[in-house]
């Protein structure tokens, strides 16, 4: 039978909190969730560089009878993403005991700082938009977005050869995603059917021309005298996050750290205590880097 000790039960804390923050930082990601996520359980530190593989472009050679194979010598890509982002979000809990007695205590300093950390990927993701540049801009600065300009986007992608099979994403700002929701065709029963009632009445747009719409709070816009918001359609394998373990805190130090790892994605909660305040101090942190793996697979769609 095993002792308690203030150990162990130090580290059941940590494992407590880390179980609730991981569901609820994925909860709130928009772009964290469809671009490709490398994720390994390997230690690493602040401007460390990891290497992406990207899948190498093959032809079909036609054999004739009683020909040979034609050998073909593919290079497999590579993008390099730096982990250039140390992301984190500390709150503190004067009694924690009691924190942990009442669970939806504990979830209200928990969801602020997983909150926090989300709004940071999203942003770092969106601003990625200025790097593509394979494919031409649709759409105008100050102007809605109509049904013609998010045809054109998919048309570019297709012919950018983007499998048809891959799903599209076409994430966009408040304002873009209403005048969506208003384009005729696809907000009324009688045009679009279910869809159109869910657009209606629900307010979600769903999918449209092979698109998958999505809205977030962290498109970025530019410039002041006509403003251009840089809604982006892609797909997956346009963008690349990687996150990678950080260190465990030195032996001895006070503080204990449990990892929370799911879906290709991972933070580290460590739990010190503060003496000038006497509270458990919670520390919410994700090492990371994004970047561009596939030029073509994007398009920037301006509003």
């Amino acid at each position: 039978m095993s002792t308690i000790t203030s150990a162990n039960l130090a580290n059941a804390i940590v494992k407590l909190v880390a179980a609730d923050a991981l569901p609820a930082l994925m909860g709130n990601l928009v772009m964290g969730n469809l671009v490709n996520r490398d994720y390994e359980p390997v230690l690493a530190h602040a401007g460390d560089t990891v290497n992406v593989p990207i899948p190498p472009v093959l032809v079909a050679n036609n054999i004739a009878e009683g020909g040979t194979v034609t050998p073909q010598n593919p290079n497999l890509g590579n993008a390099q993403i730096v982990l250039n982002t140390h992301a984190e979000a500390t709150f503190q809990i004067p009694d924690v005991t009691k924190a942990l007695a009442f669970p939806e205590l504990l979830k209200a300093y928990m969801q602020p700082a997983v909150i926090a950390i989300a709004e940071r990927v999203e942003h770092d993701l969106l601003n990625l938009y200025s790097q593509f540049t394979a494919n031409p801009q649709v759409g105008a600065a100050s102007t809605p977005v109509t049904e013609a300009t998010i045809d054109a986007a998919e048309t570019a992608l297709f012919a950018a050869m983007v499998p048809p099979s891959a799903p599209k994403y076409l994430v966009v700002d408040s304002n873009t995603y209403s005048q969506i929701r208003q384009i005729p065709r696809f907000s009324e029963y009688y045009s679009a059917g279910e869809a159109g009632l869910k657009a209606l009445v629900d307010g979600n747009v769903g999918k449209m021309k092979d698109f998958f719409i999505f809205r977030s709070q962290f498109v970025p816009t530019t410039g002041a005298a006509t403003p251009n918001t840089h809604n982006l359609a892609f797909t997956r394998d346009a963008l690349g996050l990687v996150i990678r373990r950080l260190p465990q805190p030195l032996p001895g130090t006070g503080a204990v750290a449990e990892y929370a790892e799911m879906g290709n994605f991972g933070i580290r909660v460590v739990m010190s205590y503060q003496p000038n305040t006497l509270s458990q101090q919670f520390t919410v942190d994700v090492l990371y880097g994004c970047g561009v793996l596939r030029n073509n697979f994007a398009v920037q769609v301006n509003s």
